[in-house]
């Protein structure tokens, strides 16, 4: 299966690692090994940028269930937040491996928080580093998934379903349209034949002889979120190769924002981030800068004076 991040992500990548304040051979993490636990082939998307930025080796972990702590399907449940079973998805590809660097990613799907009506895929991925007693995360926020669903009958039309689902080079999920977890599940739906024999076994076990087709979310068996994985892998590996400025520690990234960008009619204060904070995930330094896109003034449609 081949890589699937876009060429301009390549670029980007390449270009840090050439170009960056800190040669990549001095980075602390240069020529160690770092374990991703994952049973979904994540290393696809996640361990070249590691390489090429921090040269940071980042191997899969073998025979570890990470679906133990929790399944996009919903047989069995995430305990905790993202962060939680990401530090501890991480710690079992860890023990397995026997290294004292992790990684490991969470993933959820469902409401955008900025845009209403639109669907959007969360995703966080996380450095644990038992040497250093820091974790490093980034987080990605994209409207750009393919996640469907529908509830049909054996003989119906699957053709703008399909369409819609990417089917099949996004694979499907199914299951009996019956409520609780506990009613048998068909992952791996990646040809028609697959397809149509699920829905015929499935509506017999379903009271109302209808079945719930759905995306496979699992990253590969979704290209698009391997994607999307590939975007905030890249993204994990610039923070981790930037250094705090006071104790050299990996890491050291955004850490918030400071609102009151002002108005450009009134000058008032708005809900708009005027800096954005910065600061080291190991000794606490921290600092403030400008906004990376430079901007300084705000449209008087987000000003609370102009528009009440």
């Amino acid at each position: 299966m081949a890589r699937t991040a876009d060429r301009s992500n390549k670029k980007s990548a390449k270009a840090i690692s050439d170009n960056g304040d800190s040669p990549m051979k001095h980075h602390p993490y240069h020529g160690m090994v770092a374990t991703l636990a994952t049973m979904h082939r994540k290393e696809i998307a996640v361990a070249p940028p590691f390489k090429e930025l921090v040269g940071l080796h980042v191997i899969s972990a073998a025979d570890i269930d990470t679906d133990a702590l929790g399944t996009f399907s919903g047989d069995i449940p995430r305990i905790g937040s993202m962060g939680e079973v990401a530090t501890r998805k991480a710690r079992l590809g860890m023990t397995a491996a026997n290294t004292r660097i992790g990684l490991a990613s969470e993933g959820t799907f469902g409401p955008h928080p900025a845009i209403p009506f639109i669907t959007a895929g969360m995703e966080l991925l996380k450095l644990v580093d038992d040497d250093r007693g820091i974790e490093i995360s980034e987080s990605l926020v994209t409207p750009d998934i393919v996640f469907q669903k529908a509830i049909l009958r054996p003989g119906e039309d699957l053709t703008s379903f399909l369409a819609s689902c990417r089917f099949p080079s996004h694979g499907l999920i199914a299951r009996p349209n019956a409520p609780g977890v506990s009613t048998p599940i068909i992952k791996d739906i990646l040809t028609r034949d697959d397809l149509d024999n699920a829905i015929a076994m499935l509506a017999r076990q379903s009271d109302d002889g209808r079945v719930v087709l759905s995306n496979d979310m699992r990253a590969h068996r979704n290209p698009t979120r391997m994607r999307s994985l590939d975007k905030l892998a890249i993204k994990l590996a610039q923070r981790v190769a930037s250094l705090c400025p006071a104790c050299g520690s990996p890491g050291f990234g955004k850490s918030g924002q400071i609102d009151g960008l002002p108005c450009m009619d009134c000058g008032s204060p708005t809900r708009s981030p005027m800096l954005d904070k910065f600061g080291c995930v190991a000794c606490g330094c921290s600092e403030t800068r400008t906004r990376a896109d430079g901007k300084t003034r705000e449209n008087p449609m987000y000003c609370d004076y102009c528009n009440p």
